[in-house]
């Protein structure tokens, strides 16, 4: 009897505490759902000074950075801050051999030398709407040319009725554009009339010494070391509209920008989070919960280690393939990390269980209230993750073991298609030249293609060996008969033998080796001229491996389509009576890359027994990391040298050390990178950049004893910018609070 009481304190415990962290809550209903609670933990403001739709707030600072990050404006400059691996990009577009800016870092001593960057936008929210009445009614309105039953999520058409609402007059507006995004499966609906700029210009960033410093080994990692961040201006034309570079425009003047604290943090203060978050899955049903565990993440886990073994094997045996592979290397292992640790946190806190308790309390509920629909959505979300199962196993082992795997599997193909299909086409017509007319478009897209290919960071012996191990594990685990068409030769020419396979793959391709390229290149016309090489390029094994691989993906797709639909209807039918249920203020929306805010305190955690992790790193951390042969813990000379002068200026902590990172118990995913760490004052205290591993899994349930955002303390910013690049200008822009 005691254990049991014990455990529901335990359970009570658990559920009390998620709920004072957990959430990313949208803006506009911040005082019905979490102002008194955010107030009791150190909020000194209201709800109005975060979000006013009549006024300016802070929300006025924040922005949508790029195609996925946050940013914050600090100055009435239009300054913005974001991370460094949100401006990776552009950092790296402008840089060279002479001035490699990311290797060196980058600082513009003048506005003059603030640089362009095309294509670069950022965007303000100027208003957020509920127009859930006024989708439903379009939706009703145009039922009938909704034959397949998709409209409700359906972005397209969700943006053409938020055009028609807008009207043109506000559309006319320069840099408006308005979308409505839905919410609880289609159940709410939003509309964001949104102010974007185009003329972004770097103005600042560190060297990935520090901006990237532990890379991928620290990649979900705490205790973290790394200054990532990075500086951009918001230009607009004289009269502050957003308009397309050009010489002649100026500096935004905008509506709102952050104060900055640089007080620093200490243990226990409240920190709120204000970006724009991604995707979450907060409402899987227990049988989502098992699938996303046993299909999804185990076949990542399983491929990815199988590649990456492989990779690693080539990487330290060659130093040059060390370097040619240490991108595609890192890439693999991100999402490796993050599945292992969302295994991790579904097994431990029993996901699966908790969900499933949430679904029979709705049972329950409905049953009581004579609300039969709800139970039906039920049965029919578990009936088609069943149904689906082996499909999206088999398209999950196909892109986990092939497509992202095997780099030949990704081949391009439009140059070998348009030379065979002119030759063919040649020859049905009966023309007397083996060479038809017009095959240099062919050619010179072949070219292209085979540099595309065989570029300066692959390598033909890393992809042979990568492709052994990958086939050999995949023809293990799936059965033949669904298998890529082509895969039968493996079996009717080679006996089951991946390697002889794959050896044949490349000796007889023209993109298999540079022979077999050269021989072609030098001379197009007689290499198409000769039949018998021409039927070898016609059945190019190499080619013909990719087309096969495609298909197969493109038949799982269309086979696992026919349950989007249905599936969609029955979660929005399972939402519905979620909402229905505990009100309509209890929840919060999945992310969806929408203006969300989140709150908590700066506190460290206890991953395992008898470890604590304090809630802050400091510049010590980093001088122990240091490996000058390990370019991801690089200590650049002029770091140094201020650590052991302990030239910190006033951005040091009492004890003399110097900030870098800290930790805070807020809920975040990606989309949150940039985004603004806020004290309860509202001043920039920090810049979130990423998750510690244990908590991934918030994705799904947040874990409050191990969920923690990891953030650069604004200090650290600061320290770097004065103290390490020399940019006081940049300083003195700034509206410090000290």
């Amino acid at each position: 009897m005691k254990k049991l009481v014990l455990y529901l304190l335990l359970c009570c415990s658990f559920i009390f505490t998620a709920s004072a962290d957990e959430g990313m809550w949208m803006l506009h209903l911040l005082k019905q759902q979490k102002l008194a609670e955010m107030q009791k933990l150190g909020l000194e403001l209201e709800d109005y000074d975060i979000y006013d739709p009549d006024g300016i707030s802070l929300k006025d600072a924040v922005v949508f950075f790029g195609r996925g990050c946050t940013g914050e404006v600090i100055s009435s400059e239009g300054l913005v801050l974001t991370n460094h691996h949100c401006g990776y990009g552009q950092i790296q577009n402008h840089s060279s051999l002479e001035n490699n800016y990311l290797d060196d870092g980058f600082w513009a001593m003048t506005r003059t030398e603030e640089l362009p960057n095309p294509g670069l936008t950022v965007a303000f929210i100027d208003r957020m709407e509920d127009v859930t009445d006024y989708v439903k009614q379009c939706l009703e309105r145009d039922k009938k040319q909704d034959t397949d039953g998709v409209f409700f999520l359906s972005p397209s058409y969700l943006n053409r009725i938020a055009r028609e609402k807008a009207g043109e007059e506000l559309l006319a507006v320069p840099g408006t554009e308005v979308e409505i995004k839905p919410f609880f499966n289609g159940n709410q609906y939003y509309m964001f009339t949104k102010k974007i700029y185009s003329d972004i210009r770097l103005v600042g960033a560190p060297p990935s010494s520090i901006g990237k410093f532990g890379a991928d080994t620290d990649n979900w990692m705490w205790p973290r070391h790394t200054g990532d961040f990075a500086l951009f201006r918001i230009y607009a034309d004289k009269e502050g509209n957003p308009a397309d570079y050009s010489p002649e425009n100026v500096p935004l003047k905008p509506k709102r920008w952050l104060k900055i604290s640089a007080g620093g943090v200490e243990e226990s203060d409240f920190a709120m989070i204000m970006g724009f978050p991604g995707t979450t899955h907060k409402y899987y049903t227990s049988w989502e919960v098992a699938e996303r565990r046993d299909i999804d993440n185990r076949v990542r886990i399983d491929m990815r280690e199988v590649r990456q073994k492989a990779m690693l094997e080539e990487m330290l045996n060659d130093p040059a393939v060390k370097i040619q592979y240490a991108a595609k290397y890192s890439g693999s292992t991100n999402a490796y990390k993050n599945a292992i640790g969302t295994n991790w946190a579904i097994d431990m806190r029993d996901f699966e269980q908790l969900k499933l308790e949430q679904q029979n309390r709705l049972s329950e509920w409905a049953k009581n209230n004579r609300k039969p629909e709800y139970i039906e959505a039920l049965k029919e979300i578990e009936r088609i993750v069943d149904e689906r199962a082996d499909l999206r196993y088999r398209s999950w082992m196909l892109n986990e073991g092939i497509i992202r795997a095997v780099e030949f599997a990704n081949v391009p193909q439009r140059g070998w298609n348009m030379l065979t299909q002119a030759v063919d086409s040649a020859a049905a017509e009966g023309a007397d030249s083996n060479v038809p007319d017009g095959i240099e478009d062919a050619v010179l897209q072949l070219e292209q293609d085979y540099n595309l290919f065989a570029d300066k960071d692959y390598n033909i012996d890393v992809d042979k060996r990568v492709s052994v191990a990958m086939l050999t594990e995949y023809t293990r685990l799936i059965g033949i008969e669904k298998q890529p068409a082509f895969f039968n030769i493996l079996y009717t020419r080679f006996n089951g033998d991946v390697e002889a396979f794959i050896d044949y793959i490349f000796d007889r391709s023209l993109f298999g080796n540079r022979e077999n390229w050269d021989l072609f290149y030098s001379d197009p016309r007689a290499f198409i001229s000769d039949k018998a090489k021409m039927e070898q390029l016609r059945n190019d094994p190499m080619f013909l491996f990719a087309r096969s691989v495609t298909e197969e993906a493109l038949s799982l797709g269309t086979q696992l389509s026919k349950y989007d639909v249905p599936f969609s209807l029955a979660r929005r039918t399972y939402m519905e009576g979620i909402l229905a249920m505990d009100g309509p203020y209890t929840h919060f929306p999945d992310a969806n890359l929408t203006l969300r805010l989140t709150y908590g305190q700066v506190k460290g955690y206890q991953p395992r027994d008898a470890v604590t992790y304090a809630h802050q790193t400091t510049l010590k951390g980093v001088m122990e990391k240091e490996d000058p042969d390990n370019w991801e813990f690089v200590v650049a000379e002029k770091l140094k040298t201020l650590y052991l002068e302990k030239d910190f200026g006033s951005y040091a902590l009492a004890d003399g050390n110097m900030p870098v990172n800290f930790v805070a118990t807020t809920h975040t995913t990606g989309g949150n990178s940039g985004s603004p760490v806020l004290n309860g004052k509202g001043d920039l205290i920090g810049i979130n950049f990423d998750r510690n591993w244990e908590g991934v899994g918030g994705d799904i349930q947040y874990l409050p004893d191990y969920q923690r955002s990891i953030i650069v303390d604004i200090r650290y910013v600061l320290f770097v910018i004065d103290k390490f690049a020399g940019a006081d200008h940049l300083i003195e822009e700034l509206e410090l609070i000290r």
